[in-house]
């Protein structure tokens, strides 16, 4: 989990609510982008939420849907995007990579695997279909560039994997 998460419980289970625009199946929350919400006098709150990585898209609707589950639940926002500490994959939930396993997406391993599997194409990123490490590396990257598609051997199923960035 990010350990600079500063989360007010009145707030936790709002943002928990936001799902990730581009995999549906995880908040953001889990996702480990929001750094910390704090609520402030007058029912104000400052919301600070971190890309996964520079560029990143998805960060313009992020922010507007943290507005928006905020608004709806009679609050008056200010979401801020942070670039430093950069985001990595050890802020994601447990959940959250359990989430992305049943989506079909084989979750973040280790700096170490992803050397191994994107540099030298050696066989240890596991299938989230069925779990063989019977796969091979397809593409560097798939649908977004926080992702590498590959392929499982045993069940022939395409995957992506969601990249370790530490």
């Amino acid at each position: 989990m990010n350990p600079t998460q500063d989360i007010d419980p009145k707030l936790f289970s709002i943002l928990k609510s936001v799902p990730d625009p581009e995999i549906p199946v995880l908040s953001i929350f889990d996702l480990g982008v929001v750094r910390s919400a704090k609520l402030l006098e007058n029912n104000r709150v400052k919301v600070e939420i971190t890309p996964t990585y520079s560029g990143c898209p998805a960060m313009d609707v992020i922010g507007d849907d943290v507005k928006k589950a905020l608004q709806e639940n009679g609050y008056q926002p200010e979401v801020k995007l942070i670039l430093s500490p950069a985001w990595t994959t050890d802020w994601m939930t447990e959940e959250g990579k359990q989430a992305l396993k049943e989506y079909g997406i084989a979750p973040p391993e280790s700096a170490e695997a992803d050397k191994k599997a994107l540099l030298g194409n050696e066989q240890i990123i596991p299938c989230p279909q069925c779990e063989s490490t019977k796969t091979k590396l397809v593409s560097q990257f798939s649908s977004t560039a926080c992702k590498a598609m590959f392929k499982c051997q045993d069940c022939e199923e395409t995957f992506d994997y969601f990249k370790c960035l530490i």
